[in-house]
């Protein structure tokens, strides 16, 4: 008789150990959810919303359809000329490129210079993700841009999705975000501030790409979709939980530098 024969059959769990087993994972489940539940529905919807947006907005423009709103919204930006505005919306559109490259360089050097890792690591990703999902898209749909009159500022690329919405927005979330997780009493108050600035700048820069008559409004909406779902997701790897501060230094940090 072979030994396979001979061995005696392991004991089954108790039923008692199997229902002990699964409350502790209901418990468990149910902690979670009263932690984390609101962030993850949040990022889900911000996440799911924008991307589902992009796909819409992409659909029409993979098919050629026109957008209803598109030149009624590019004719009335046109209508609104004036030496100020033009002077304005220059200004605004440089900083939209121009401004951003600096923002975002400086703000990653300076969470780097500051031994924020994870911050860093958060801001670069975004920045530097939203900027080739930019090119990857434009070179993918190869949108041609409006051409309803003569720009002050033309442009030559393609036009969907708009980097300058891409840019501007990624940076103002993620600049919120930052603030979000620096839970300091000193920086509490500046949250609403930073995120009215955020939404104003967004907005200017945006703005002005329609009333140069370089991009389509259409546009402008497929790149806030688009950076909005990468940018968020890009937060909830690198921010899987919602610590108590991850920019300000762990004690172990702390201790380190003051041993250093």
């Amino acid at each position: 008789m072979s030994n396979d024969a001979s061995a005696p059959t392991p004991p089954r769990p108790q039923t008692a150990e199997v229902a002990r087993a699964l409350r502790d994972e209901a418990r468990f489940g149910a902690a979670f959810l009263r932690r984390h539940g609101l962030r993850l529905l949040l990022l889900f919807a911000g996440i799911g919303l924008s991307l589902w947006g992009f796909a819409e907005l992409a659909d029409e423009v993979g098919e050629g359809e026109p957008f209803p709103f598109d030149e009624p919204l590019l004719l009335f930006a046109h209508d609104m000329a004036r030496a100020g505005f033009d002077r304005f919306f220059l200004l605004a559109s440089r900083l939209g490129y121009e401004g951003v490259i600096v923002a975002d360089t400086l703000l990653v050097l300076a969470l780097l210079f500051r031994h924020r890792l994870r911050a860093s690591l958060f801001a670069a990703t975004a920045f530097i993700g939203s900027m080739l999902l930019n090119i990857a898209t434009k070179h993918f749909f190869e949108r041609i841009r409006p051409a309803l009159w003569h720009s002050i500022a033309p442009e030559t690329t393609y036009s969907f999705p708009s980097g300058h919405a891409m840019g501007s927005i990624t940076l103002a979330w993620v600049a919120v975000l930052l603030f979000r997780h620096l839970d300091t009493p000193r920086a509490r108050p500046w949250r609403p501030v930073v995120a009215a600035l955020a939404t104003t700048f967004v907005l200017a820069v945006s703005l002005s790409r329609i009333y140069l008559g370089v991009h389509y409004p259409s546009d402008i909406l497929a790149g806030w979709t688009a950076a909005t779902a990468w940018t968020l997701a890009v937060y909830a790897l690198v921010y899987p939980r919602s610590p108590r501060s991850s920019l300000l230094p762990a004690r172990g940090e702390k201790v380190a530098r003051r041993a250093g």
